[in-house]
């Protein structure tokens, strides 16, 4: 198994510094560059609320299981941010050109009861 954290590239870079940090699930992850990058698109709040911190992503000969984390901007730990969507994106360079292997979010989804 191949495990790597990979910093993804985007507006803003990854910020690697923020509070309460956690995994956000993602909606698409595209293929370019003849299956050697990733377009990961995903659903978010506001800055400086919601900031894209780093894209961990490990890959196998059978899946590539790609994770998204945001956090809060520690120079503003209790802002109020309006309760707005904004879509946002990151590339993330693979290690192999994706080939026949599932792209998986590595993020946890709620239980449903």
């Amino acid at each position: 198994m191949l495990g790597t954290t990979v910093l993804a590239s985007g507006p803003a870079g990854p910020h690697h510094r923020t509070i309460r940090t956690h995994a956000v699930p993602w909606t698409s992850a595209k293929p370019y560059a003849h299956g050697r990058k990733l377009r990961v698109t995903w659903w978010s709040g506001v800055a400086p609320c919601s900031v894209f911190d780093h894209i961990t992503v490990k890959q196998t000969a059978r899946r590539v299981v790609v994770t998204v984390y945001e956090g809060a901007a520690p120079s503003s730990p209790n802002t109020v941010c309006l309760a707005i969507a904004v879509k946002k994106t990151r590339t993330v360079k693979l290690r192999t050109p994706l080939g026949s292997r599932k792209v998986v979010d590595g993020a946890p989804r709620p239980r449903s009861h």
